[in-house]
């Protein structure tokens, strides 16, 4: 909660400073990029088989050149079956990525990762307990599939200790939930010189600001439904676009985020409060 409370503060500064030099955050940072690759992912470890194809085809109508999907089954052969059936529509050429989400120990997933490994995986997301260090080290050693995580890790100094294990491949830091831009930079720091690929978690309207700004090329993650936008929250657009498979545009000024009045009451006769003014992480 420590770090996510410092991210409303860490982003409305950088807001601000942005906004004081009329820049957008990724021309304060420097821009490096005029678009980054979108991959499709979602929450559909409880979709029936018709429902995660139909997904994974939408994903791959939409432009998108690799996909995310959950595993993690209590039967490793309904994850095979459900791996094997989201290659065959992307076919050869695109990435898949899979995400356990902390569902198994470290003999399941030394059981389960080099079978759904036959199907061509690009990652393993978070296939251990978050926080379980000695285990994706252990991990590690055991397969060959790059390993991904850090949506569960807060700060700079948890980063630095599974990059100095050896534990992790594939880095992927939440915006809000490590405290904001500036310690999300940091660990851009570290990723890259450990030589590890950087991937942010969630947040593209505020992730794909900083990754327009790295040196490396990120993949950029675009969850079904589950966009600022798509959920309603903004009251302007941000300037993002996502579109064909790629991240382009970006804010005019600032981080480019007008939040609607979520304070508002709704009760007969309650008086509204008036919406803030347009700022970054202050709301």
């Amino acid at each position: 909660m420590t770090t996510i409370a410092l991210a409303g503060v860490d982003l409305a500064l950088w807001d601000l400073r942005a906004r004081r030099r009329s820049l957008s955050l990724t021309e304060l940072l420097g821009r490096r990029h005029d678009r980054l690759p979108v991959y499709g992912s979602g929450v559909n470890l409880h979709y029936s088989l018709d429902e995660l194809v139909a997904q994974v085809r939408r994903w791959v109508q939409s432009g998108c050149r690799a996909v995310k999907i959950k595993v993690g089954r209590p039967d490793l052969a309904e994850d095979l079956d459900r791996v094997a059936a989201v290659r065959e529509v992307l076919g050869p050429d695109r990435e898949l990525f899979v995400d356990a989400n902390q569902r198994w120990d470290l003999d399941a997933a030394t059981r389960a990762i080099p079978a759904l490994a036959a199907h061509g995986i690009g990652w393993i997301e978070e296939p251990l307990r978050a926080d379980d260090l000695a285990g994706h080290a252990e991990l590690r050693r055991r397969i060959d599939v790059p390993v991904a995580l850090g949506e569960n890790l807060h700060t700079v100094h948890r980063f630095r200790d599974f990059l100095d294990a050896g534990a992790v491949d594939v880095v992927q830091p939440n915006i809000v939930r490590v405290g904001g831009v500036t310690p999300f930079l940091r660990i851009a720091e570290l990723a890259r010189e450990r030589e590890v690929r950087l991937a942010p978690h969630l947040l593209p309207e505020l992730s794909a600001q900083l990754a327009f700004a790295l040196p490396e090329t990120c993949w950029i993650e675009d969850v079904e439904q589950a966009g600022f936008a798509q959920l309603g929250a903004l009251r302007t657009p941000t300037g993002l676009r996502i579109a064909d498979g790629w991240a382009t545009g970006g804010p005019a000024v600032g981080l480019g985020m007008s939040f609607v009045d979520a304070t508002a009451s709704t009760v007969p006769g309650a008086t509204a409060t008036p919406a803030a003014p347009a700022a970054g992480g202050s709301r």
